[in-house]
């Protein structure tokens, strides 16, 4: 793939997670409530606004404010240029990885909005599971930064190549 469509690729990644990520928590906080949440499909798919001042499953949430916010926001941004610059800079020899990484940077750039604009929570508000197995509140950034790390994980053998 040449530089400037595998460029256009990770561009076009970036800007749909973080565009649909932002539209939807927009939606979520329009319409939603923090209090009562909207069961659709016999109770799979509940939808209810969160504010998440954690990680991942509000991982970290009960550090205090500094600590949280330092976390949360420089070093998460620390890491996202990191992996910023390795999309632009490397050339990998299996294109998963690529489109792999730029959906963790973008899920997690559009989380990384929220902290700094809501001061410092992330806005969620899915839930899905069946009966009392359920998933924790999250949202679209979430899904793109899960499906990129489990793409990651696989990509050698979606591809069938040496990843880079």
């Amino acid at each position: 793939m040449s530089t400037t469509k595998r460029l256009l690729l990770i561009l076009t990644i970036l800007f749909s997670c973080v565009g649909c990520d932002q539209a939807t928590k927009s939606v979520a906080k329009a319409y939603l409530s923090e209090t009562h949440a909207i069961v659709l499909l016999g109770d799979t798919i509940r939808l209810q606004v969160a504010k998440n001042y954690g990680a991942f499953l509000s991982l970290g949430a009960s550090v205090g404010k500094a600590s949280r916010g330092i976390a949360m926001s420089v070093v998460v941004g620390l890491v996202l240029a990191a992996l910023l610059a390795y999309l632009f800079i490397s050339k990998p020899q299996n294109p998963l990885v690529g489109v792999s990484i730029a959906l963790v940077v973008g899920g997690g750039v559009s989380n990384l909005i929220d902290r700094l604009r809501y001061g410092g929570y992330v806005v969620d508000f899915l839930n899905v599971g069946i009966g009392p197995v359920r998933t924790g509140i999250f949202n679209v950034a979430d899904m793109a930064i899960m499906l990129g790390v489990v793409l990651w994980a696989f990509s050698d053998r979606l591809w069938g190549k040496k990843a880079g």
